[in-house]
């Protein structure tokens, strides 16, 4: 049986492809998702993809993880660089998490250098667009095989 992977998108990605394109590019966050399917049955896996502008929100999903899915990959947007409460509900789920950007966040303004998600992700992929997400994939479905 395959692996269930949780993906978490933060505040205003689901504005992407009219957002910012030079920033973020063209692809939107239903393309992305798309993406996401494809690879996950590549893998045998299921994976349940979520979006909020609402941090509450986006720690019920996490908490509800706990039990229900393998992995997380989580693009906390904006909340990346404000949220302890997000930290906390990773943490508490004691799962595996990869962090995505689109962009790369240490090339950007100075208040998105520092990540409260990073302190608690087995990793970090950024700079990579949508391509990310399935980056982070290959990199659960390694931190799976690693630790059977």
């Amino acid at each position: 049986m395959g692996k269930s992977v949780l993906i978490v998108n933060g505040p205003n990605l689901n504005m992407l492809g009219r957002r910012e394109p030079e920033i973020y590019g063209k692809t939107t966050l239903q393309d992305i998702e798309s993406l996401c399917a494809q690879h996950a049955g590549h893998k045998d896996w299921s994976i349940e993809f979520m979006q909020s502008n609402h941090e509450g929100a986006m720690i019920d999903a996490l908490q509800a993880a706990l039990g229900k899915h393998d992995g997380i990959i989580i693009n906390a947007a904006a909340y990346t660089h404000t949220s302890v409460a997000l930290m906390d509900a990773i943490k508490a789920t004691n799962l595996p998490c990869i962090e995505v950007h689109l962009s790369n966040i240490f090339s950007r303004e100075e208040f998105r250098h520092k990540s409260y998600i990073s302190s608690v992700a087995t990793g970090v992929i950024c700079g990579f667009g949508a391509k990310g997400y399935t980056l982070a994939m290959d990199a659960l479905a390694d931190n799976f095989d690693t630790h059977k």
